[in-house]
């Protein structure tokens, strides 16, 4: 499957080896590859690479996973679980994507309004009603 991620220009970078805790906020497309725990807020992209540990509260516009994942996702635009995926998590999206070989365990709300205080989503206009 080919996603956006290949077509961005990566923002920032977490290596294999590398462990960081705390909350990550970044402008353009970010990989992860190391280990993270903390919250993770972006208006963009956020790829978790194969070899990548993550627990954490995700609120993107777009994820793709091949790696570990635990925690609860907000993504405003669509999620992709890639082959090596493994995520127990809580996901909220109007897209998802799971391929073969992905695991996946947790719940997944599709088609529902996101919460107000995720970056991208503007809220609706005065009677405007979301499906």
């Amino acid at each position: 499957m080919k996603g956006k991620t290949e077509e961005a220009t990566l923002n920032g970078f977490l290596d294999r080896g590398s462990h960081l805790s705390g909350d990550l906020k970044f402008e353009e497309a970010f990989r992860i590859d190391g280990k993270f725990e903390g919250k993770i807020t972006a208006g963009s992209e956020l790829v978790v690479g194969e070899n990548a540990d993550v627990e954490a509260e995700i609120h993107v516009e777009r994820l793709s996973v091949n790696g570990t994942l635990r925690g609860t996702v907000v993504a405003t635009d669509r999620i992709e679980l890639h082959p090596k995926a493994r995520v127990l998590a809580d996901l909220t999206t109007p897209a998802l994507a799971i391929e073969e070989g992905a695991f996946f365990q947790g719940s997944c709300k599709m088609g529902q309004e996101a919460p107000s205080n995720v970056v991208g989503m503007p809220a609706p206009a005065a009677g405007e009603r979301r499906i």
